[in-house]
């Protein structure tokens, strides 16, 4: 019994760690999981290309499903296990939700190979593997906006202190991505200085749910740039001319959104940065079986 899924990365709205609100949207760089399940009663997981990878996150994931689904699939009291294998385009440590993607893909991948994935809502699968990053300790905040956007996509905003999903929308955009050579590690942020950002975030909060996702992402960008210690000027080079541009999760990405002819204007300002400039598309299907 196996299982295949593709998720993809997401971009930030609103940094989730002011307030516990946070909004995310997704695009087109994917992280695929494969799952194979075993009667052995071990949960392996490997990273392609990455043998010393930790991959304490996905083996998680799995083990929360198997849990929670293993009477569903019929499999209750059997000793079962896993061999899972992840392959990622989303650049690790970035701030573009490379960890809520693999967890989605790899928990869609073991509903599949349980067999179980149609009688699933998508929005409960994307909390299992919210609760597989909490007990790993890969997320401060529990990431359930940037899950959401990776598992339903489109634009979400949610309350990730209760993991509800407050709206969706799917903004016609192409999204352009800027990441240094340097990695942030989210769990590592400097949350106290992001709280004191709550009553901006309350404003940013609102802007997103009136529909305004470039105000918003562009006020959270300045902001949070502020609050963790990243320059502004990738920002400023965006600006006017982009509908929105932040500060992606703890960094050290930036993010644009707009149409594909304004934001090649601005990729030809980001490419002379260190770093890795990418056009990209976003996405409105989420997550997906293959």
């Amino acid at each position: 019994m196996d299982g295949r899924a593709v998720a993809p990365a997401a971009g930030t709205v609103l940094n989730a760690l002011a307030t516990g609100v946070g909004s995310a949207f997704a695009i087109d760089l994917e992280t695929t999981a494969t799952v194979e399940l075993t009667n052995d009663g071990e949960i392996v997981g490997e990273v392609a290309g990455q043998p010393d990878a930790d991959t304490s996150l996905v083996e998680r994931c799995v083990a929360v499903t198997i849990d929670e689904y293993a009477e569903t699939a019929g499999l209750e009291g059997a000793d079962v296990g896993a061999r899972i294998r992840t392959d990622s385009e989303v650049p690790m440590a970035s701030g573009l939700k490379s960890s809520s993607a693999a967890a989605n893909a790899t928990v869609l991948a073991t509903l599949d190979a349980l067999e179980v994935r149609d009688a699933v809502d998508r929005i409960d699968a994307c909390r299992l593997g919210v609760r597989a990053a909490r007990d790993a300790g890969v997320t401060v905040t529990g990431a359930f906006d940037d899950a959401s956007a990776s598992m339903l996509g489109g634009v979400t905003v949610t309350d990730n202190t209760a993991d509800a999903l407050l709206a969706r929308d799917e903004p016609d955009w192409h999204a352009l991505v800027y990441t240094p050579p340097e990695q942030s590690f989210s769990a590592d942020a400097d949350v106290a200085a992001c709280e004191r950002l709550a009553p901006m975030a309350t404003l940013i909060e609102e802007l997103a749910l009136d529909g305004r996702y470039g105000e918003a992402m562009t006020v959270n960008g300045f902001a949070f740039c502020g609050a963790l210690g990243f320059p502004t000027g990738p920002l400023l080079e965006a600006l006017p001319d982009v509908e929105g541009v932040s500060l992606s999760g703890t960094g050290p990405s930036y993010v644009a959104v707009g149409d594909q002819e304004t934001l090649e204007g601005v990729r030809d300002r980001w490419e002379e940065r260190e770093g890795t400039t990418r056009l990209l598309q976003t996405r409105t299907d989420g997550t997906q079986t293959t």
